[in-house]
């Protein structure tokens, strides 16, 4: 192990700029030491990473939070319109004849239809032919000139040599008249002709070849085969007279019969087709289902992120448990279903003023505060109470889910007139008029005072902002006072505040999320530093333990010396 020198070799290296402390001369494993050493002194780092991890944890908790409040918010979005909320369906004893879709305006009854005419557009076809699609058509660069609905138009420079089929691609590709005619040939069994159809139906809607140029087809050859003309109808017998009919330039007739969009498809003035309205009840429920099934998701998620288990006695919390971001949020949401739609008031059975339905609770949704359930804290759904709400008004229970910034004035002598949509906020809005000989002399809404212009009161700040009323009773020197109501349905009012609750800038949760960022990284800084710490400790130890190992080889270099000169001494 040792030379006549006195030095050891194989036990400890010392090089420029490294230290090996591995397999030392004198048995002692001091790198093990030195990683049992630093494993001890790395406890802070481990805690601050574990630490870290479970900051890390919540976040992905908000983010599984707000994904979840994203899909809600999506949910309700294609619901909170009373169009898009109640389904009217319409029937008609004869779908061959005229078919009529209808929107929530329509209301509930019969109608008779009798269709007089169809709207048909005009059709212009030549009497001579050529005999195949490539015939040449024309002799002479040459222009083609019609007139269409009364109004001139030319297609100009079209070639010379031009074929049928060329020639109706000049007429089609025509930037200006593309819209008004469409050509197309029509082959007979021996020769092809050219035909030009008027693109809007209507009588008013005519074709007229004023000048074909050097083309093969002259002016005389166009021969109209269908005439432009407006459809007809009468609707509940009017209008009165064989002659008399109510005239549209399609087949399509939305402003007829209030929110019935009649679609005509066959023509038969003696004939009488009843159109049927009633509400589609079950359509209506399902989307009440589908409100209930996507705010108990979310509520599930909440329970899921915040509960406190109680295993052996022992109260265990969950990832977000006594989260104040996520307790706004519950709370709020659950002030949404609880509290009284905005813009709704309790009916007043002896004045006969207000809503019918203006909670859910109203309707049978409830939450359900049994412990022991296996649905608590859930909504839940008497169907049975809905199904009641439904017959008495489903109109209102639509209002109720899908108002959608919709104004109605409690009094005979002004009445509601618009709003701006985003700045006038849904409320009940007290409204007082004073007039004197002149016209409106002030006028205040929601307590402010308000614009005045002519018989017209505009509200100018406040939630009421945007406002508009119109005094329909002009006596001078009198007070009106009532109430406007602006309803906002509770899918509109969930959608809005889901929209803050979910803003990645103002958002509750968007807040946390940047908060414990800064806390995470803030605890990243503290490992870097340890890190080092730890770096700089284990160099300093594997220097310390360096010069240890040397103390002892020369030390154990020594003994041996000293042992052999006894050995010596003794020898002789």
């Amino acid at each position: 192990m040792t030379t006549s020198t006195g030095t050891t070799t194989g036990a400890t290296a010392f090089t420029s700029g490294s230290i090996n402390v591995s397999g030392l001369g004198n048995g002692t494993d001091f790198n093990s030491l030195i990683d049992g050493l630093i494993k001890a002194e790395s406890v802070t780092k481990n805690q601050m990473t574990n630490w870290k991890a479970s900051w890390q944890l919540k976040v992905e908790g908000f983010q599984y939070l707000n994904t979840k409040l994203l899909a809600l918010k999506t949910t309700l979005g294609g619901m909170d319109t009373v169009n898009e909320f109640l389904t009217k369906t319409v029937t008609s004893s004869s779908e061959s004849s005229v078919s009529a879709t209808a929107n929530s305006d329509a209301i509930i009854g019969s109608h008779s239809v009798v269709v007089g005419q169809l709207a048909q557009n005009d059709i212009l076809t030549t009497a001579s032919g050529v005999s195949g699609l490539s015939s040449v058509v024309t002799s002479a660069v040459t222009n083609l000139t019609f007139s269409y609905a009364g109004q001139s138009y030319t297609i100009s420079n079209i070639g010379a040599g031009s074929s049928l089929t060329g020639l109706v691609n000049s007429i089609n590709n025509n930037a200006v008249t593309k819209d008004k005619v469409r050509a197309t040939t029509i082959y007979d069994g021996t020769s092809y002709h050219l035909q030009l159809y008027g693109m809007d139906q209507g009588a008013g809607n005519q074709v007229v070849i004023s000048n074909t140029g050097s083309l093969v087809f002259g002016a005389a050859s166009f021969q109209n085969t269908q005439n432009a003309q407006s459809s007809m109808v009468k609707v509940d017998g009017y209008p009165v007279g064989s002659a008399n009919w109510i005239s549209r330039n399609t087949n399509s007739v939305s402003d007829v019969i209030p929110g019935v969009s009649l679609t005509l498809k066959q023509a038969n003035s003696n004939a009488s087709i009843q159109i049927g309205i009633t509400t589609d009840t079950d359509s209506i429920k399902t989307n009440i289902k589908k409100f209930v099934s996507a705010v108990n998701d979310v509520r599930n998620t909440i329970n899921s992120l915040t509960k406190v288990s109680n295993s052996s006695g022992d109260a265990k919390g969950s990832l977000l448990t006594g989260n104040y971001g996520v307790q706004i949020i519950s709370t709020q949401l659950k002030d949404v279903v609880t509290d009284l739609g905005l813009g709704f008031t309790m009916f007043n059975s002896s004045t006969g003023q207000g809503d019918y339905y203006s909670a859910l609770s109203q309707l049978g949704i409830t939450t359900d505060a049994d412990q022991g359930s296996s649905t608590y804290g859930k909504l839940i759904l008497d169907e049975a109470k809905l199904d009641e709400a439904l017959a008495k008004d489903s109109d209102g229970v639509s209002k109720l889910f899908a108002a959608d910034y919709d104004g109605e004035s409690d009094s005979a002598d002004f009445s509601y007139l618009g709003l701006i949509k985003g700045r006038t906020k849904a409320g009940s809005y007290d409204v007082k008029i004073i007039t004197s000989a002149a016209g409106i002399s002030s006028a205040t809404i929601g307590g402010v005072p308000a614009g005045i212009d002519g018989w017209k009161v505009t509200a100018l700040t406040g939630n009421a902002a945007g406002l508009v009323v119109q005094l329909d009773n002009h006596a001078a020197n009198s007070t009106y006072t009532g109430k406007v109501d602006v309803k906002l349905g509770k899918n509109g009012e969930m959608v809005e505040k889901l929209a803050e609750l979910t803003n990645s800038t103002s958002g509750p949760l968007s807040i946390l999320k940047e908060n414990y960022g800064d806390i995470m990284r803030g605890i990243d800084d503290k490992i870097a530093r340890e890190e080092r710490r730890l770096v700089n400790l284990k160099d300093t130890l594997k220097a310390k333990y360096a010069r240890l190992d040397k103390l002892l080889n020369t030390l154990t270099n020594t003994q041996s010396q000293l042992s052999n000169t006894i050995t010596q001494l003794m020898k002789s």
